[in-house]
């Protein structure tokens, strides 16, 4: 989710990411924060309304707050403010947001480390973007950044080249995807509702998650949307 505003002949988008849980801390809050906005900016997105090109352009701030109440969360109003508990357990075993369009979700640890791409993914899930219908791309280059694993793609882009597709190993290994200008055109920014110069992309869902520990696998709710 996010705060679109239009400054002249660009669309900035400003996300505000505010992390928590036991496996939360400053350097991976910042790690999630470089991520998003480094891989979104990096298509140099343009988009066309009313037959004028704009410039899209996002600018992602982020914090730790480990001491966050559900309340405080349950409470939020600034469209900017997405919030991920992060934990060494999920139950799924696989992180995820709350919907399409939303802004909260639950990341598993070992999804983060340098170049996963996951939270640029789940980014894209929180501005209102689905995985792509068609999940075998072979033949097509680099994966957009909203294939999800499992995903056929050329040998070059599996977790080994040398495994036969669709086998264990013969699938998208995440650090191959790209935010690529299409992933930008698929963000429909040009049906934004301005009110002045600002609008929302995507809507509150504002739900806190508790630790997976604290309930068992029988009583856990499949989620929305899995990266």
């Amino acid at each position: 989710m996010g705060e679109a505003e239009l400054d002249r002949n660009r669309i900035i988008i400003r996300s505000h990411i505010i992390t928590y849980g036991n496996a939360a801390d400053e350097r991976l809050t910042e790690r999630i924060r470089d991520e998003i906005e480094t891989m979104w900016n990096e298509p140099k997105g343009i988009i066309d309304s009313n037959n004028k090109e704009y410039f899209i352009e996002f600018r992602i701030t982020a914090e730790l707050k480990k001491d966050i109440t559900e309340l405080e969360v349950l409470q939020n109003i600034d469209p900017r403010n997405n919030y991920f508990r992060i934990e060494d357990f999920v139950h799924g075993n696989i992180s995820f947001v709350d919907g399409l369009g939303c802004n909260s979700g639950y990341f598993l640890l070992e999804n983060l480390y340098k170049g996963s791409t996951t939270a640029a993914h789940e980014y894209g899930h929180t501005l209102g973007l689905d995985h792509p219908d068609n999940l075998d791309i072979r033949g097509q280059g680099i994966p957009g950044i909203m294939y999800p694993r499992g995903t056929l793609v050329d040998p070059k882009f599996q977790y080994d080249s040398t495994i036969p597709a669709g086998k264990t190993g013969g699938t998208m290994h995440p650090m191959f995807r790209k935010v690529l200008p299409q992933d930008i055109l698929n963000l429909k920014l040009h049906r934004l509702r301005f009110n002045g110069n600002k609008a929302i992309v995507g809507e509150f869902t504002n739900i806190y998650h508790w630790d997976h520990r604290q309930y068992s696998n029988e009583a856990f709710v499949k989620p929305p949307v899995r990266g």
